[in-house]
């Protein structure tokens, strides 16, 4: 279970650390912004250690806000695989790439494969959503926003992402297998608003997925993102992520013990809708 830099926003890089060791998270994701301490593995080797805190992946920079971080496309993907390898993190996440991109668009899942090839670092491409103006549906990524039936080797599940595009989270899923390399563990609804709502208060069957994971033995990692920058007082942050946490533990391990038991992992009728005891 790992706690990313994003859900502790407006706070920056160097905050996650202490409060993923405080909350009793295993590790954490950094997402790479304009904050120099997100692109400097000196300085995030040192926040690791002193917190007993490891860094799991690196989420690189390929979202708009951050399209001036580390110049070209290709730039900021080889630059992450390397902040990754320098900081011993598994895998990166990247967004698919934007219509505008066009070379690197055309080329997108070969050249994450070199890239992968030479650094040994995972590189998991994202689900994302349509975007919508005036009831139609304006076309923002190449080849799609939905990695599930792209030419990708490694896949991350976004939550909040799914809701926007009104995709079934447990049938993409199942369909993924082993393509699932990790999951932005949140919640949303169909509004076209990324909300990034804890899980469980929205419409995305959450539990359901995260007791799959437990029962069939995934391997991956879960990483809570969940927004919390409008929290209205102190301690409702802490109580968010601990939540969070203790919500992808409990399915997890329901998972696991109904895997144990003998029970069918595509067995859902009996998932808790309640996400705690």
């Amino acid at each position: 279970m790992t706690l990313s830099s994003s859900s502790v926003f407006p706070l920056g890089t160097q905050d996650v650390f202490a409060m993923a060791e405080d909350l009793g998270y295993d590790g954490v994701e950094v997402m790479v912004t304009h904050n120099a301490w997100s692109q400097d593995p000196v300085k995030l080797n040192r926040l690791s250690e002193k917190h007993g805190m490891p860094i799991h992946s690196i989420h690189a920079p390929t979202l708009l806000f951050t399209q001036q971080v580390w110049g070209s496309a290709w730039n900021k993907l080889a630059k992450s695989a390397d902040l990754a390898r320098e900081v011993g993190a598994e895998v990166v996440v990247a967004h698919p790439p934007f219509r505008w991109q066009g070379n690197y668009a055309s080329g997108f899942a070969e050249g994450i494969r070199e890239i992968m090839d030479a650094t040994g670092v995972l590189i998991c491409v994202e689900n994302m959503y349509p975007w919508r103006a005036g009831g139609r549906e304006a076309k923002m990524y190449l080849p799609h926003w939905d990695p599930v039936p792209e030419d990708y080797d490694y896949v991350i599940w976004d939550f909040s992402h799914a809701a926007i595009a009104q995709e079934n989270s447990l049938d993409a899923i199942r369909s993924l297998g082993e393509r699932l390399r990790h999951v932005h563990l949140t919640d949303g609804t169909a509004n076209g608003k990324d909300e990034h709502m804890l899980p469980g208060d929205g419409d995305q069957p959450v539990a359901e997925c995260i007791e799959y994971l437990g029962a069939t033995g995934w391997d991956g990692a879960v990483c809570v993102e969940v927004g919390t920058r409008k929290t209205k007082y102190a301690g409702e942050r802490e109580e968010m992520l601990i939540y969070s946490l203790e919500f992808a533990r409990h399915h997890l391990a329901a998972g696991a013990a109904r895997s144990a038991s003998g029970r069918d992992p595509e067995d859902q009728d009996t998932v808790e809708r309640s996400p705690l005891p």
